[in-house]
C-alpha cells in the first residue's frame, strides 16, 4: 500500500509519443534550449493596467516560474493601448479591448509536480477578473478531479460486487473472502507499479476496477466446482478444494494466460501508453491467478465454518430452458453469427473518436471555462510552434510568416518578425523578448489558431503549415498541442491495429495449445470478436464519440472476459464427453454447469462498471466504463446464447481435429 501511494503518477498522455516525432523533438528543444516547455496564458477582464501589472509582479515571484510576457516587457504601460503599435494590440488585447492577456513561461514541464504547484499559487493571486488557461492549467484540473474521484470509483466498484455477490452466491461472508483475497491481488499490483517508476493517471484510475472485474471470474469458477466437488468428497473439504483447483486449471490457466497475451499485446504499441496499460493489467492478471489458487482456496478453507453458517440460498436463475432453446435454435443462430460478425466487425471501426483531453472534462472546471473564453475573446483554441534556424534570411522568414498567416484558421504569428518592425527597433527589444524568440541558433514561433487541437481543420492546417515551413528550412521543427494532437492520431491508429492483430493471434495459438486443436481457436475467436464487434459497434448506431483509447481498453478486458467464459464451457463440454455422455447431454450439462458461473462474474463486472458510469465525472473513463458494462452483459449472452449451438453441430469437426478431445469414445460420435 505504500509503494502504491509512492508511485508517481503522469498525467500527460502526450509525453507517451514516439521520441522520434519531430514533434516530440520539438518539445525537448523547447524545454532544454527556450526553458519553454509549460506554459499558460492569464487572461485578465476589465482592469486597470497598474493593477494588471500589480498581479504580474507577483506571479513573477512565484517560484517555478521562468517569466511573465505581457505589453510591458516590449512598451511603457502607461501608454494608452489605442496607440500601442498594432502588433501588440492584436497579441495582447481582445478586439474590443476589455480583455488583455499574459503569457507565463514555467521552468519545467507541464506535468511535474513544480509547474503544476506553481499554478496553484498563481490561482491564489487571481480574483473573480481572471482566467488562466494552457495545457498546464488543464493537466492540474485533471490531475485534482481523478486523485478525488478514484478512490471512489474503487469504492462503487467494491460495494456493488459485494451486493451482487452477496445474493449471487450461497453465503453472506464468502462474497467477504473473495473480495479480500482479490483485494490482495489488487494491492500487490498497484503497489509493484512503483517498480516502473510511473504510471499514467488512466492507468490508476481504472485497473483496479479492470482488475478486480477480469480476476473475479476465476474465483466464482473455483467456488462453484468446489461446491460440486464437496457433493462428491463426502465432506471432506480439503479433498473437495483440490479436486476444485485441479478441474478449474485447465480453464483458468487458458483464459488467464491469453487475457494475459492480450493485455501484453498493447506493449507493441509505439505509443507507449500501451505498454503502461500492458504491463500493469498483465502483471495483475497473474497476480490474480496466483491469488486466486492460493489465497483464496486457503481462506475458504480457513474460515469454512461461518461462511457456510451463514449460509443461504442462491439468488441465481436456472438457464435450463435457455440451454435447451440454445439446442434447438442451433442453426438460426449459428446463422446469425457468421451473418452479422462481418457487418459488425465493419461497424466497429466507424464510431468517431476523440484526442483531445479538453473533451472528456467537466465543462464547469476553472481551466475549461478559461479555454472557452481564450476562444471567445481572442480566437485562440490551440497554439503551434515552429522552431528554424536563426540564420534563415529575413526575407525567407517574412515569406514564410506572410504565407502561414494566409492559411485559414490562423490568428496570429508571434515571432521576432512580428515585433521588429517601423513601430518598433530590435536595438529596443528587451533581452526576455530577445531570448524567447531566439537562442542557441534557433528561432521559435508561436501560431495561434483558431481551430481546435485534433480536429479535422486543426490537422489539415498542420500539414499546411508543415509543408511551408519545410519549403523554406527543411530542418524546422513544428510542435505544440494542433502538432501533437495529429501525431496522436496517427501513432494510435496504426498502432491499434497492430495490437489487434496480435491479441488475434496470440487467443489462437495459445487457445490452439491449451486444447490441442485447430478448429477449437477459430470457433471461440469468432465468438470473442463478435462480442466485441458488437459492443464497439453500438456507438456508431447511437452516434456517440468515444475516446480514442477506449476500444483498445475495452476490446482487452472484453477479450479477457470472453476468453474466460469460453473456454470454461468448452473446457467442461470436453470433460463431459471424456465421461462416456452423448453429445446433447454433455453440451446441456456443460452448459448448465457453466452458465450459473458466467451469469454471476457478468452480473459482479456489469454492476461495478456501470456503478462507476453513474458517478464518474471525466468523459473518458465514463465511456470507458459504460462500454465495460454493455459488453459483459454483450459478452455473457454470446456464450450463454451462441457458443452451446455452435459447439453441438461443430463437435464431429471438432473431434477430427482435436487430440484426444473425447478421448475415441465413439459414442460421442
Amino acid at each position: 500500500m505504500l509503494a502504491f501511494l509512492a508511485t508517481p503518477v503522469n498525467y500527460d498522455i502526450m509525453t507517451y509519443l514516439p521520441k522520434d516525432l519531430e514533434s516530440v523533438q520539438g518539445e525537448v528543444i523547447l524545454d532544454e534550449v527556450f526553458q519553454e516547455a509549460s506554459s499558460s496564458i492569464l487572461m485578465i477582464e476589465d482592469m486597470d493596467s497598474a493593477d494588471v501589472l500589480r498581479i504580474k509582479e507577483k506571479i513573477e515571484k512565484i517560484d517555478g516560474v521562468s517569466q511573465v510576457l505581457w505589453v510591458d516587457s516590449i512598451a511603457d504601460v502607461t501608454i494608452p493601448k489605442e496607440i500601442l503599435p498594432d502588433v501588440l494590440r492584436s497579441i495582447f488585447y481582445s478586439t474590443d479591448g476589455k480583455t488583455t492577456m499574459m503569457m507565463i513561461l514555467y521552468k519545467y514541464g507541464s506535468a511535474s509536480d513544480e509547474t503544476m504547484a506553481c499554478i496553484r499559487q498563481i490561482r491564489h493571486v487571481m480574483n473573480e477578473q481572471c482566467f488562466l488557461s494552457g495545457l498546464a492549467t488543464l493537466l492540474v484540473d485533471t490531475r485534482d478531479l481523478t486523485d478525488s474521484q478514484a478512490p471512489i470509483y474503487v469504492t462503487i466498484a467494491i460495494v456493488l460486487a459485494l451486493i451482487v455477490l452477496s445474493f449471487t452466491m450461497n453465503s453472506w461472508v464468502l462474497p467477504l473472502v473473495v473480495l479480500i483475497s482479490l483485494g490482495f491481488a489488487v494491492v500487490y499490483n498497484m503497489g509493484t507499479n512503483l517498480f516502473f517508476g510511473e504510471i499514467s493517471f488512466i492507468t490508476q484510475s481504472i485497473a483496479a476496477i479492470l482488475q478486480l472485474g477480469v480476476t473475479m471470474d476465476y474465483s466464482v469458477f473455483l467456488i462453484d466446482r468446489f461446491n460440486e466437488e464437496r457433493q462428491r468428497c463426502g465432506g471432506d473439504n480439503v479433498r473437495a478444494m483440490g479436486e476444485a483447483i485441479r478441474g478449474t486449471f485447465t480453464s483458468v490457466l487458458g483464459s488467464s494466460l491469453t487475457t494475459v497475451f492480450g493485455f501484453l499485446a498493447l506493449c507493441f504499441m509505439t505509443f507507449t501508453l500501451g505498454l503502461d496499460i500492458g504491463l500493469v493489467m498483465a502483471k495483475g492478471v497473474l497476480l490474480g491467478i496466483v491469488t486466486v489458487i492460493t489465497v483464496l482456496p486457503s481462506m475458504i478453507l480457513l474460515f469454512f465454518k461461518p461462511i457456510y453458517r451463514f449460509g443461504h440460498r442462491s439468488f441465481i436463475p436456472q438457464f435450463g430452458a435457455l440451454n435447451r432453446f440454445s439446442l434447438r435454435a442451433r442453426h438460426v443462430l449459428a446463422a446469425v453469427l457468421l451473418v452479422l460478425i462481418v457487418p459488425m466487425g465493419i461497424f466497429s471501426v466507424k464510431p468517431e473518436k476523440y484526442y483531445n483531453v479538453v473533451d472528456s472534462l467537466p465543462e464547469d472546471l476553472s481551466s475549461v471555462s478559461a479555454l472557452h473564453k481564450l476562444k471567445d475573446d481572442f480566437n485562440m483554441a490551440s497554439t503551434h510552434f515552429i522552431l528554424i534556424d536563426a540564420d534563415l534570411p529575413a526575407g525567407d522568414t517574412s515569406r514564410m510568416i506572410t504565407q502561414i498567416k494566409a492559411l485559414d484558421g490562423i490568428e496570429d504569428v508571434i515571432a521576432l518578425n512580428s515585433y521588429v518592425g517601423p513601430a518598433i527597433s530590435e536595438t529596443i527589444l528587451p533581452d526576455q523578448i530577445l531570448a524567447v524568440c531566439e537562442k542557441e541558433g534557433l528561432q521559435m514561433m508561436m501560431v495561434n489558431s483558431s481551430f481546435d487541437a485534433a480536429s479535422d481543420a486543426c490537422n489539415a492546417q498542420v500539414d499546411a503549415m508543415n509543408a511551408i515551413v519545410k519549403q523554406y528550412d527543411p530542418s524546422a521543427l513544428t510542435t505544440g498541442e494542433g502538432v501533437m494532437a495529429k501525431d496522436l492520431i496517427e501513432v494510435t491508429d496504426r498502432d491499434f491495429r497492430v495490437t489487434n492483430f496480435i491479441s488475434i493471434a496470440a487467443i489462437l495459438i495459445l487457445i490452439g495449445l491449451v486444447f490441442r486443436s485447430v478448429t477449437i481457436p477459430f470457433i471461440l475467436v469468432a465468438m470473442i470478436e463478435f462480442s466485441i464487434f458488437i459492443n464497439e459497434a453500438i456507438p456508431f448506431f447511437t452516434g456517440t464519440t468515444v475516446s480514442f483509447i477506449a476500444p483498445t481498453v475495452v476490446s482487452c478486458v472484453q477479450l479477457g472476459a470472453t476468453v474466460d467464459y469460453a473456454i470454461l464451457m468448452t473446457s467442461r463440454f470436453r470433460e463431459e464427453l471424456r465421461l462416456g455422455r452423448d453429445k446433447k447431454t454433455a453440451i446441456l450439462n456443460a452448459a448448465g454447469a457453466s452458465c450459473s458461473s458466467i451469469f454471476q462474474s457478468a452480473l459482479v463486472f456489469f454492476s461495478a462498471t456501470f456503478g462507476v458510469y453513474l458517478i464518474c465525472d471525466i468523459a473518458m473513463f465514463k465511456g470507458i466504463c459504460a462500454m465495460l458494462a454493455r459488453g459483459s452483459v454483450i459478452s455473457a449472452l454470446v456464450i450463454m446464447l451462441i457458443l452451446p449451438a455452435v459447439l453441438y453441430l461443430c463437435e464431429g469437426l471438432i473431434r477430427k481435429t482435436t487430440y484426444h478431445w473425447a478421448k475415441g469414445d465413439d459414442q460421442n460420435a
